[in-house]
């Protein structure tokens, strides 16, 4: 890696070890408190390069600069003055997170997302890994958690999902008991199950769909075909096919043990630069009797929700045609949610549709009277511009 500032290093440069993978690292202190490094072994997926300042795995500028590979290949952590290594990445666990996965890219919208079940608590803490605009991991069976944050780092330095998997399990010892899923934002996908995960353990990979459907410790080994065949036949988005194809799993036997948690993620096709927008959905079922049930509703929570956020949005921009559409399709997924066509009334009512907005706001203090006192803090604030003879008719539909 060329050392990009001009000012020649402060100190010599000094030699040090990877302890956990013996490669030759070169540390060089430069007048910027930067550490420069270069690592000379070529069999590092990473060789020659600097991992940029966002990495999860480093500190903030002129403390410490460019690690490569933590647990899997080469990861070597070092500080800008030379100091020992810090800050491994989390210990393996004890006991396999075993489970089936699905991995995924809808050519249509360039969403990525990985959906997970499992009989082992919260998943979703543990598997499924993505970005918008760079990729999407699973990583399951004798986990190691670091194919996620090291999977997306690498793809968003240029590796497609085949390279980048192709050397993170090059570098890992233990390789044979990991299952691991991959796609980039281009749609390349792959998947690696080790000779070592526990029986019955496959994979289907589906390159020219895009998706990658994994498992290991199953029931059965009817439970990868049946996923990669409901997923291929599935309608809908991303996140119905993905939630199609769990529930496939499950009806053919899934997890020998049983079932405990479940999670899904969906991200966006490329990155705006805010990731609470970029991820579409992130759900988890920690602990539950029918986590695939649960994640279901779920999602169609979700959905809700992101109509409220749209209404909300079409409010602030004066539309409010829009935001009563929004609302609609909100109030119908989550019917029961009696936010929903409270803040549907107002929209009516800022539009001049009050004779409409009436008999919801009646219905909405009937069920749950503290929404009426809100109505003149929203005045207040502008969110709902009516005249006070129009609030007092509002407030009226309290009695």
């Amino acid at each position: 890696m060329k050392n990009h500032n001009k000012s020649a290093p402060s100190r010599a440069a000094t030699r040090n070890t990877c302890r956990s993978s013996q490669l030759p690292v070169r540390v060089a202190r430069s007048r910027s408190s930067e550490a420069v490094v270069h690592i000379s072994n070529t069999a590092c997926p990473l060789r020659g390069q600097t991992v940029p300042p966002q990495n999860p795995y480093l500190q903030r500028r002129h403390r410490t600069k460019v690690v490569v590979l933590s647990g899997l290949a080469a990861c070597t952590l070092l500080q800008a003055a030379a100091q020992p290594l810090v800050a491994a990445p989390p210990p393996l666990p004890r006991r396999p997170v075993s489970t089936y996965s699905i991995v995924a890219r809808d050519p249509a919208t360039g969403e990525m997302g990985v959906a997970v079940q499992s009989h082992w608590f919260s998943v979703g803490s543990v598997v499924p890994w993505a970005e918008a605009g760079v990729g999407a991991v699973a990583t399951q069976s004798m986990v190691d958690p670091a194919y996620g944050p090291l999977g997306l780092e690498m793809m968003r330095l240029g590796r497609s999902a085949p390279d980048t998997l192709t050397a993170l399990v090059a570098g890992d010892e233990g390789r044979e008991v990991r299952q691991v899923a991959m796609v980039d934002a281009n749609g390349k996908v792959t998947v690696h199950t080790g000779k070592r995960c526990i029986q019955p353990a496959g994979h289907v990979l589906g390159k020219d769909e895009q998706f990658s459907v994994q498992a290991n410790l199953m029931a059965n080994e009817r439970i990868w075909p049946a996923m990669a065949k409901a997923y291929r036949e599935a309608k809908g988005d991303l996140v119905e096919r993905m939630l199609v194809a769990l529930e496939a799993a499950e009806a053919e036997g899934g997890d020998i043990r049983g079932r405990q948690s479940a999670a899904l993620v969906v991200v966006a096709a490329k990155s705006t630069g805010k990731p609470w927008a970029d991820r579409r959905f992130d759900l988890r079922v920690e602990d539950h009797p029918q986590p695939l049930v649960e994640l279901r509703r779920l999602v169609k929570l979700q959905r809700a929700y992101l109509h409220m956020n749209a209404g909300d949005l079409a409010i602030e921009k004066n539309d409010f045609a829009q935001a009563a559409k929004e609302y609609t399709a909100a109030q119908t997924d989550a019917p029961h949610i009696i936010e929903i066509p409270f803040w549907r009334a107002v929209s009516l009512a800022n539009s001049g549709h009050v004779d409409e907005a009436l008999p919801l706001f009646k219905e909405v203090f009937a069920k749950e009277p503290v929404w009426a006192d809100l109505i003149p803090r929203l005045v207040e604030s502008q969110l709902l511009k009516v005249e006070p003879g129009v609030m007092a008719k509002i407030e009226a539909q309290r009695r």
